[in-house]
């Protein structure tokens, strides 16, 4: 870990410890996007049982939009946290 910290400080990079404020808001980031991914989890189970049975490409489709969606709002997440980590 010493010798990271060390050639960290050469590059130029530096680390602050986060505030409580910062921890905070984090959480709370985290939260609310990890019910809105849990939220579309459960749309997704819905929209499955009623595709029971159709066309394959149609089920893929669907599955495809939900996987977006999902892959959207982690990255919408993790860029408000680094966003919060670096004090924006």
């Amino acid at each position: 870990m010493e010798r990271l910290r060390k050639k960290d400080a050469e590059e130029g990079v530096t680390t602050q410890p986060m505030t409580d404020r910062q921890k905070d808001a984090i959480a709370e980031v985290r939260s609310l996007y990890d019910s809105k991914i849990a939220e579309q989890e459960i749309l997704q189970q819905s929209a499955m049982k009623q595709l029971a049975g159709a066309d394959p490409a149609e089920v893929e489709e669907v599955g495809r939009r939900f996987r977006r969606e999902r892959e959207r709002l982690a990255s919408e997440r993790d860029a408000k946290v680094e966003g919060i980590r670096r004090g924006a």
